[in-house]
């Protein structure tokens, strides 16, 4: 099966907007979706504060408008400062070789943005695991033992280095790339082209979309 990749980082809300417009406008599709990471602000880089005007100022103009026009409840989170996401990227690893990466990835984000849980938290990461069928007691250990560690450090110098991600969500449909959530006309149109694709993979045009 063909796979439309979305490297994302689990606190930008417009990952979870995407996310409904990739699912719809795969839907009926042979294509999969598969989940890659891109920490916005690593350590020791510090994290957003909701009670500082950045957020609601950025949440005020774009992120409500647009999940109002695409029917996704979200609300900007009360955690302070904001959870790094390494840990859930660990995780993401994991999910990755069950095949459940997408599952797994929506539910993070679920639990952030519409649970107003932390995600910084391993044992609310553990719990969002078993929800999407890892098993509870190995995503514990991997998370205690670094098991997947090294993998996310590797995950992230290819989506800089290789891929040259500067934002999230950024989504790759074939030979195109897309940064921000796409209109869902461009992406079904994307998508068209993917499938009908039968020649090697030319060079990423960046589409650069919104915020």
């Amino acid at each position: 099966m063909t796979s439309v990749v979305v490297y994302s980082d689990y606190v930008c809300p417009f990952c979870l907007l995407a996310e409904k417009v990739v699912s719809r406008a795969t839907a009926g599709r042979n294509i999969g979706l598969n989940w890659r990471a891109f920490e916005l602000r690593p350590a020791p880089v510090p994290t957003l504060k909701p009670e500082d005007p950045y957020l609601p100022s950025i949440w005020a103009r774009s992120v409500y408008p647009l999940a109002k026009q695409l029917g996704v409840p979200i609300e900007l989170p009360s955690i302070s400062p904001q959870p790094r996401t390494a840990k859930a990227f660990e995780l993401l690893a994991m999910a990755q070789d069950q095949g459940r990466d997408h599952a797994y990835s929506l539910r993070v984000l679920q639990a952030f943005f519409q649970e107003d849980r932390n995600i910084g938290d391993p044992q609310v990461l553990v719990g969002l695991a078993a929800d999407v069928g890892i098993d509870a007691e190995a995503a514990r250990l991997a998370l205690k033992d670094g098991t997947y560690r090294a993998r996310h450090r590797e995950a992230l110098r290819h989506a800089k280095e290789d891929m040259g991600i500067r934002s999230v969500p950024t989504i790759v449909v074939g030979d195109q790339i897309f940064r921000g959530t796409p209109p869902m006309a461009q992406l079904e149109a994307a998508l068209d082209q993917f499938e009908a694709a039968a020649g090697p993979k030319q060079s990423h045009p960046l589409i650069s979309i919104g915020e």
